[in-house]
This record gives structure tokens, C-alpha cells and sequence, in this order.
């Protein structure tokens, strides 16, 4: 039997949340921890270049305090590599640019006129790339 998948007839508008599907990423990107690491910063590629990411840490929501079994990968990244002077380059590809814009806030989820403001390149041409036939990055909007 083939498999039919459904997507959403909506289309996203300027006011649509977006963040990174990391089960997109996992289902659709064999290399995809291969990408999450070289995102890291100087100090733990060096420190956790023998480490197995594929461990699960428990991670406390500072605003409600509800303790979450994450990424050990994607904690690191987005608790310490993200808040570094730097991740976030003007030399980058807008696509880099926003997928580093997630991992620095957290993966809160955000609309395309406050990735605009946040990283100074337009709204309507963030919106264009991330609308069109292609996932980039497993950025994808929000389904709540």
C-alpha cells in the first residue's frame, strides 16, 4: 500500500510562527547530526569530539519548570554554542542565518517580521524561501 502524506492546504502568511521540526530533521537528513555538529562552537568540538550525542539529557523549561528529556546534541548547541559572540554572522546564508536565529532563542517559535528584524534582512524574502517547494533545514511553521 503506498503511503499518501498530507500537508496543510493553508498557506503560511507574514504572521506564521516558525522553528526548527527536528523529527523532519531526523526522518528526512541521514547527515543531520553531522550538520548539528558543526554548528558548535570552538571549545566543544574540541571537548565532546569523542562524545556519542545520541544521549538524552533532562532539561528544565525556565518558564514553567516542567523537566524535558532532550538532544544532548541539541542542548549544548542551543544552551551555549547559540550564545556565543559570533554564531550569528551578516556573511552568512540566509538560510544559516535563520536556522542560527533558532538555536540562539531557543527554537521559540517565530514569524518571518521578527526573523527580519532580529537578523536585518527583509521579511517578504525570508517568507519566499521558507514558503517554497523546499524544507530548508527542517524550518518549517508551527502546527499549534
Amino acid at each position: 500500500m503506498i503511503e499518501i502524506k498530507r500537508t496543510s492546504l493553508v498557506k503560511p502568511t507574514i504572521n506564521t510562527r516558525f522553528h526548527i521540526d527536528f523529527d523532519w530533521w531526523q526522518k528526512n537528513d541521514r547527515d543531520w547530526r553531522v550538520y548539528l555538529k558543526s554548528n558548535l562552537c570552538q571549545e566543544h568540538q574540541e571537548t565532546f569530539s569523542e562524545m556519542n550525542f545520541n544521549e538524552k539529557v533532562d532539561w528544565v523549561d525556565p518558564d514553567t519548570a516542567e523537566v524535558q528529556c532532550v538532544d544532548g546534541l541539541q542542548h549544548v548547541l542551543i544552551s551555549h554554542c547559540a550564545r556565543q559572540p559570533g554564531f550569528i554572522s551578516q556573511h552568512s546564508s540566509l538560510v544559516d542565518s535563520v536556522f542560527r536565529l533558532f538555536l540562539a532563542n531557543g527554537n521559540t517559535p517565530m514569524t518571518t517580521t521578527e526573523m527580519g528584524e532580529r537578523l536585518g534582512r527583509p521579511a517578504e524574502i525570508i517568507m519566499r524561501t521558507l514558503t517554497g517547494g523546499r524544507v530548508y533545514k527542517g524550518i518549517r511553521p508551527c502546527l499549534d
